[in-house]
């Protein structure tokens, strides 16, 4: 491991064994230019995250790819993560127009650059599948926080990309059912990488609920700075607290109102108030914090 200003740069053990079958195999040069190419997309990544006000904690080679581990310790908005995913792809794009520039002055054909080129294009549309933990799924997940609660955003969009990379999966073997061919080894191989992680993160969703939740005060000072409108929330005074932190918007700040039976408000509270209570509660019997 390598720290370049507080950012670990890293290789995953299997990365190495894939580097070592290369030399074996003799396709260094062609594997390690497109991790290269991989290394420079999750660049574009962290110092997007960077210069937004995030802080980037470690760059790791995996061996299907990179990830750029990132801690926005609340202050990146949903467009932010949109731009932050934009901008890995966006440097393959770059790179693919100054090689196309470059061979058209050249005048003549460079095997070598078209493989850079046409590794760039892979990598690029590969990334913006709307499949997590790709580019294109931290996207989409980013564009529904907009209008689902950030709950039922995180459950829906992780299963919906445990159902793709299954469908990834089945299309890698199918030609055993077909038998009209071999198994398509890197579909399969990539489908499996991608249901594991999102079987992974889509057991940590209560871990990213709570770390949500801890973020919200940066969302108060940023919109009360803006004079923001505080989306309504309605609820029976003997519901359970996480129901209702449940429904929390990931960009909007919430005032939760608590009426009675007979429909009349008996109390407004901000979502500062709700959140605390239910940390320091500590229910017997694992019951559930209620509104108080």
């Amino acid at each position: 491991m390598i720290n370049v200003r507080g950012v670990t740069l890293s290789l995953h053990p299997l990365f190495v064994l894939v580097m070592l079958t290369s030399v074996l195999t003799g396709h260094f040069i062609e594997i390690m230019t497109l991790f290269t190419l991989v290394f420079i997309h999750e660049l574009g990544h962290a110092t997007a995250a960077s210069l937004l006000g995030a802080r980037v904690l470690s760059i790791q080679m995996l061996p299907f790819g990179g990830v750029a581990v990132i801690e926005d310790q609340g202050k990146l908005n949903a467009w932010k993560e949109v731009v932050i995913a934009l901008a890995g792809p966006l440097q393959n794009g770059i790179m693919i127009i100054i090689l196309l520039w470059f061979r058209n002055v050249s005048g003549a054909e460079h095997d070598y650059v078209n493989y850079i080129i046409q590794g760039n294009a892979v990598i690029a549309l590969f990334n913006l599948l709307p499949i997590l933990p790709l580019d294109g799924g931290k996207i989409l997940q980013a564009l529904i926080s907009l209008f689902l609660s950030y709950h039922r955003t995180l459950v829906w969009t992780f299963r919906a990309s445990i159902v793709t990379s299954l469908l990834f999966c089945m299309y890698g073997i199918s030609p055993l059912f077909r038998q009209n061919g071999p198994v398509h080894l890197n579909l399969l191989a990539v489908g499996i990488f991608l249901l594991y992680s999102n079987i992974v993160d889509y057991r940590n969703i209560p871990y990213r609920f709570i770390r949500f939740l801890l973020g919200r005060d940066e969302l108060f000072y940023r919109e009360a700075a803006k004079g923001s409108i505080a989306l309504p929330i309605v609820s029976l005074p003997v519901k359970h607290l996480e129901p209702i932190l449940r429904l929390f918007r990931r960009d909007r700040y919430h005032m939760v109102y608590v009426m009675n039976e007979q429909g009349r408000i008996v109390a407004v509270l901000p979502e500062q108030r709700l959140i605390r209570s239910y940390f320091a509660a500590r229910p017997p019997d694992g019951e559930k914090p209620k509104l108080k």
